[in-house]
């Protein structure tokens, strides 16, 4: 057991420069008891956030570290006492150990520079009308309800619904710890497949949805926009948003004219907030157009289809004739569909981390 534990110490110290991450955090910590620190306030929030980042890894590593030590310990004790009486705490040890070891794991894969980001969800309906607008809020409560189960908070920012049923477009704003790292590959197209509940003749039907996960960019990270790169429009926002959205030019889109993408924001009264919302919303999508660039062209090298876009189908979920839901990319599957459209995807996250880092995207990022 002592031997397992220190291999399994010196590997993940290897692998993840651990050594490196806390020269570098003993540096942050100097920088911080400097009496002039926040006398440039956006130095000072680039110095904390990379701490935060730092943290988020060697924390948990040093907990562990802290358990292989106790750990061996107790087997000394057991060993020198001859008798079973501790056999029960070491298997309850080992237990706890080998769980916070998987999350550790988890939370290593994610090295990308915006991993540590909250992020904005984005899902649209795709062929199929009332059926794909309904599979959209379906979609919708998963992400809510993972949310919720991991404790993020989450906002729906903007949502038109659908005219008969479930929402054209909706955006959710997830506040938490590495939500984009871990969100982020559920960008793509989702497939459901069932017994339509609005039709008559008890045919399955087949409809798609849209996700798109992006970043919340921080004040840490600089992102220059020139004005004649930007097309600024207005519109009245309509829907179920009171008079004052209905009857004002509330509503505010921008287009980044070199690359052709647009945001807009409707959810606010105030033209002011949705237009800062917007133009968060733009840059968000720039630096993740920028990162499915990379995507694209480390998956060449592996002769690989890039999972990036809208046009990408990455999951499907059957309810009928079977119940599965699977994933394209990495063949994970889940036999209870209803437990994953309960928000509980974990499963399918863990399984794509796994593969980016098994390819070596994962340092890449």
């Amino acid at each position: 057991m002592r031997e397992k534990w220190s291999i399994v110490s010196l590997t993940y110290e290897t692998l993840f420069d651990l050594g490196d991450k806390t020269e570098r955090r003993e540096e942050l910590d100097r920088l911080m008891e400097a009496p002039d620190f926040w006398g440039d306030q956006d130095k000072a929030k680039g110095v904390i956030a990379e701490l935060k980042t730092l943290n988020a890894v060697l924390k948990p590593f040093e907990s562990l570290a802290r358990q292989s030590d106790d750990l061996q310990a107790l087997i000394e004790l057991a060993e020198e006492s001859g008798e079973d009486e501790f056999d029960e705490e070491i298997r309850d040890s080992i237990k706890r150990a080998t769980s916070d070891f998987e999350q550790f794991e988890l939370r290593s894969m994610l090295g990308g520079p915006n991993d540590h980001c909250n992020a904005y969800i984005t899902i649209h309906p795709g062929a199929g009308g009332t059926e794909a607008c309904d599979w959209a809020q379906m979609l919708l409560r998963m992400y809510l309800m993972y949310a919720e189960n991991h404790r993020y908070k989450a906002d729906v920012i903007d949502r038109e619904d659908g005219d008969v049923a479930g929402i054209q477009t909706v955006t959710i704003h997830l506040k938490g710890e590495y939500a984009y790292g871990y969100l982020r590959g559920e960008t793509g197209v989702h497939r459901l497949v069932r017994i339509s509940p609005f039709g008559t003749a008890d045919k399955r039907q087949t409809s798609f949805a849209s996700v798109d996960v992006l970043p919340e960019i921080d004040d840490t990270i600089d992102i220059v926009l020139r004005d004649d790169e930007l097309k600024r429009d207005v519109f009245r926002c309509g829907g179920p948003g009171g008079q004052h959205q209905n009857k004002t030019e509330s509503g505010v889109r921008y287009t980044h004219l070199p690359s052709g993408v647009a945001a807009e924001s409707r959810s606010e009264r105030s033209q002011h907030k949705n237009d800062a919302l917007a133009l968060q919303l733009l840059k968000a999508k720039l630096i993740r157009l920028e990162e499915e660039k990379r995507e694209a062209e480390f998956a060449k090298a592996y002769n690989d289809k890039a999972e990036i876009g809208f046009g990408s189908q990455i999951r499907s979920y059957v309810l009928q004739p079977y119940q599965q839901v699977k994933d394209l990319r990495t063949d994970f599957i889940s036999t209870n569909p209803g437990n994953t459209l309960d928000g509980n995807i974990d499963g399918f996250i863990d399984a794509y981390l796994r593969m980016k880092l098994a390819k070596g995207e994962v340092k890449k990022s």
